[in-house]
């Protein structure tokens, strides 16, 4: 492919490269959307607490392992603008203390765990999704305590 734009990290053929290479520049396309949505990307957290950050949005698995327990917050989406539909996946791995993931002041945070404003993860793993549904709202669904 001569001429490409980027999107999304892929390499997007420009009309010209498919009317003269087209079979192949499809494929390339191809390619590239199948590894990048195929895998998942591990951030590892050993501390006591963690922030989301815009890069927690393609595929991650955030795994934390911390010997203590492990305050994990939800930022603003004035500080953090994920966007709506936006699922982070998370899980506590080995013998690590309690996980309670909170929103910021600001942020509204909705489980089925004891505290449905604060959800907890106390086993090992057991892991959590935090989705997105509106600019400030989140809801926590899965292994949660």
């Amino acid at each position: 492919m001569a001429t490409t734009t980027t999107n999304f990290g892929w390499a997007i053929p420009t009309s010209t490269d498919l009317v003269k290479d087209g079979a192949t520049a499809i494929a390339a396309l191809g390619n590239a959307v199948d590894s990048s949505v195929s895998t998942i990307t591990l951030r590892a957290v050993t501390t006591t607490s963690d922030t989301f950050v815009l890069a927690d949005l393609k595929n991650k698995l955030i795994t934390y392992s911390s010997t203590s327990s492990v305050a994990i917050t939800i930022p603003t989406n004035a500080n953090v603008a994920f966007p709506v539909g936006t699922v982070i996946n998370i899980i506590k791995i080995g013998a690590s203390g309690t996980i309670t993931i909170s929103g910021d002041a600001g942020v509204t945070v909705t489980s089925a765990g004891a505290t449905s404003a604060s959800p907890t993860i106390t086993t090992a793993f057991k892991a959590a999704s935090c989705i997105k549904v509106a600019t400030n709202s989140w809801y926590v669904v899965g292994g949660i305590a």
